[in-house]
């Protein structure tokens, strides 16, 4: 079975050792992740093409890291940031970017100071729901961007640079390197936790993402239907494969909560997120019902932990970002 000396060896056939940053596989994806290097597209895909030949590698990802100094450190500066955490699901659809703005909301009324970067660099939401889509952010001195304080937290989104039905063709590199600069150069002031959106799924901007910033956490949101976790597994297993601890896994739209009687009907299946969690030894952080409060509130720039804060909607949020909270003390 292929493992990661025989990955490595396959990769300096077409880059020098110290272009190699490091090498991986899980579940049949193979990760060369280098650096100080441009990119070079013929280059990588005769390694893809090579490595694919190999026993046990089904998909191959090859990760451009933004060139560096060598002395330097090899993450992102992110200024005044105290903690980071990662919002992230194996597929769209699932309600990962309402489940992260209500999270960064519950975490600041829980006394946090938090901010909250839009990091789904490909399908941008969070200026919608909170408010500030089509609002240039401000730059006082041509180098840095101020974030956006909305509703009590910082928050920045590539969504804010381009027009909202522009499409974003870019590559792997590009992205990430956007995604460096807006982290980077926004004046964060202090905070003590921030909330990244990730991208759904596990690829070359997730692998990077998770490689880059320096983060103390990963929650992974899923419905509890069985295709929704099949992905959410794999999410978990590529944040291990990083390094990167699982703080736990949301289940969203749990339950559909009757508002005349209060009786729980488990539209998608009952516990399947629970269930998972128990199974792949992570723990559960709780269940989000399925309302249409929440999805109207978030497209309306208003989401449910502030539209209703009294709610069982928003309570169920604020039990996920005190258990948080408690992890990551």
């Amino acid at each position: 079975m292929t493992d990661n000396t025989a990955i490595r060896m396959v990769a300096e056939k077409y880059f020098a050792p110290e272009y190699i940053e490091s090498v991986s596989l899980f579940r049949g994806r193979a990760i060369v992740t280098l650096v100080n290097i441009p990119e070079d597209a013929q280059k990588s895909e005769s390694l893809k093409q090579e490595l694919l030949a190999l026993d046990g590698v089904e998909k191959v990802s090859v990760v451009y890291t933004a060139i560096k100094d060598s002395e330097a450190d090899k993450h992102w500066k992110i200024r005044g940031v105290k903690k980071i955490i990662a919002v992230a699901s194996g597929k769209g659809g699932v309600g990962k970017s309402t489940t992260a703005v209500n999270i960064a909301l519950a975490l600041k009324r829980q006394g946090q100071k938090v901010a909250l970067f839009d990091a789904d660099i490909y399908g941008p939401s969070i200026p919608t729901m909170l408010g500030y889509e089509g609002i240039v952010p401000v730059s006082y001195d041509g180098q840095t961007f101020e974030p956006f304080d909305v509703m009590g937290i910082k928050s920045m989104s590539i969504g804010t640079l381009v027009s909202r039905d522009t499409p974003l063709i870019w590559r792997g590199p590009k992205a990430c390197g956007a995604l460096q600069q807006l982290l980077s150069d926004v004046n964060w002031g202090e905070i003590d936790i921030m909330v990244i959106d990730m991208p759904p799924g596990t690829g070359d901007i997730q692998i990077t993402l998770s490689q880059q910033v320096r983060l103390n956490g990963a929650v992974i949101v899923s419905t509890p239907q069985d295709i929704a976790l099949i992905d959410a597994v794999k999410g978990v297993n590529m944040f291990k494969a990083v390094n990167v601890p699982i703080l736990g896994v949301v289940e969203n739209m749990s339950y559909h909560l009757c508002e005349k009687c209060g009786h729980k009907e488990y539209v998608f299946g009952e516990h399947g997120a629970q269930d998972t969690a128990k199974k792949i030894e992570v723990d559960f952080l709780g269940e989000i019902p399925l309302n249409i409060k929440i999805r109207t509130h978030a497209d309306e720039g208003k989401p449910i932990v502030i539209a209703d804060p009294d709610s069982e909607f928003a309570k169920a949020y604020l039990d996920i970002a005190d258990k948080i909270i408690t992890k990551l003390k």
